[in-house]
């Protein structure tokens, strides 16, 4: 991802924070981050409990290497919630989203529920812990 990244030609000691428009929109569509995505909430789905509220804490946990603030956690579970209404009430737009990347999905994986990590999985990744080094 370029975004506002220095060139190649000179070396840097610390690249600044960025925040452009662009790189929120490759973060959030990108064919790779997507697959990303999908990737981690199957290690969700799979690894991290029989429990949504494990799952999403455990892919927390993942991402940022900290617990959740019970205000994370239920901002979290929201999004979750929102996206499995979505997705188990529109399996197709569920299997469209679980095709973005060239490794193919768990097809033992429920597509509305995988959908629905997916996007809380984005979430995840696109949090500033998970974008930013400090």
């Amino acid at each position: 991802m370029k975004s506002d990244a220095p060139s190649r030609e000179n070396c840097t000691v610390r690249r600044p924070r960025t925040n452009t428009p662009l790189q929120s929109l490759v973060l959030m569509n990108d064919r790779q981050y997507v697959e990303a995505a999908r990737r981690l909430a199957e290690r969700m789905m799979s690894e991290g409990g029989s429990q949504p509220v494990d799952r999403l804490e455990w892919g927390f946990r993942l991402v940022t290497a900290r617990k959740p603030t019970p205000q994370e956690a239920a901002v979290l579970q929201a999004v979750f919630d929102k996206q499995l209404a979505r997705y188990t009430n529109d399996i197709a737009a569920a299997e469209k989203l679980l095709t973005v990347g060239d490794a193919a999905r768990n097809t033992m994986l429920p597509a509305g529920e995988h959908a629905a990590y997916t996007m809380a999985a984005n979430l995840l990744l696109n949090l500033d812990e998970a974008i930013t080094k400090e």
